[in-house]
């Protein structure tokens, strides 16, 4: 009786590779949910929208209010929508992981529970952007967790991906974990910028400047750190493929996110795809040393 318990039952008769391989899919489907989440949070702000349904968790106390709808409702409607399924698959991951977890990795439970918790948390900090009209500080903390979650869902697929690696990763490990920590206090430095309007406040009224001007500097310490990795890979020749292939989708995101942010800052944040693409980039930039930092040090482990 003990064993029934602790253990699924056997009429599951996944192997353990392929239980991988199911948890594996369910996450990258988070995964990309949870990018364009973000770009939908980022057109809202840019449209202004964050107070179009007045009262939440509904919307003008419905579901779908078919009546009020218009394209800035829609965007703070759809947002709230993409958000609550990425709460109910992070739900499915949890009993996923439970319900087959003597096949799967010991840690990979435990992790899906730290990522719906996380959920929770982002759940409840948009909530608050609503209910405290749209505060700088939890319009911040609110995109910080969702850069959090986007990041232990990309943790959980990246260790869960099929690798053979080489073992010359050495510590490059160590360098894309210092770049994308730089990257995420530049991504939570932009949300401030944004939340508060700095751009906009700084040119036209000298105030908030300080705030704009630590995010342009802010620039540099990342921008180093992944030019830096880019140059220890391609002097790494035996260095595997993926590894490689991050490296150089690290320079080519950085270098896109300078070119968007320096144009975002000339045109004054008046072309709002370039604002939505400009956080989006950033994600993505984040995500993608990330998944460098797992895999070098799954390589690491082969030396």
């Amino acid at each position: 009786m003990a064993h029934s318990v602790l253990t699924p039952p056997s009429s599951d008769s996944l192997s353990p590779p392929e239980a991988i391989a199911a948890v594996r899919r369910l996450v990258w489907k988070i995964a990309v949910a949870t990018v364009i989440l973000m770009a939908i949070g980022s057109a809202t702000r840019v449209a202004n929208a964050g107070l179009a349904c007045p009262d939440w968790p509904l919307c003008y106390g419905q579901l779908v209010p078919t009546a009020q709808m218009n394209l800035q409702v829609f965007l703070e409607w759809f947002h709230r929508l993409d958000a609550s399924v990425i709460g109910v698959l992070a739900i499915v991951l949890v009993a996923q992981t439970w319900w087959r977890r003597s096949l799967l990795p010991n840690w990979l439970p435990w992790a899906a529970v730290a990522a719906l918790a996380l959920v929770l948390v982002q759940g409840l900090l948009g909530g608050l952007t609503v209910t405290e009209m749209l505060r700088f500080d939890i319009v911040t903390a609110h995109l910080g967790t969702a850069l959090l979650f986007f990041v232990t869902v990309l943790t959980i697929g990246m260790a869960l991906l099929p690798y053979e690696g080489n073992g010359t990763a050495n510590r490059l490990g160590w360098l894309s974990l210092l770049a994308a920590i730089l990257v995420y206090g530049q991504s939570l430095l932009g949300a401030l910028v944004a939340s508060q309007w700095a751009l906009h406040q700084c040119l036209s009224y000298q105030s908030l400047c300080t705030v704009m001007n630590s995010h342009i500097l802010g620039v540099v310490p990342p921008t180093l750190a992944v030019l830096a990795l880019g140059l220890w890979a391609w002097r790494t020749p035996a260095l595997s493929r993926p590894l490689r292939r991050l490296a150089q989708a690290a320079i080519a995101l950085v270098g896109t996110q300078i070119a968007l942010g320096v144009a975002t800052f000339y045109l004054r944040l008046q072309v709002e795809p370039l604002s939505v693409a400009h956080q989006t980039v950033g994600a993505l930039l984040l995500g993608t040393l990330v998944a460098f930092t797992v895999l070098a040090h799954r390589d690491r482990r082969l030396a």
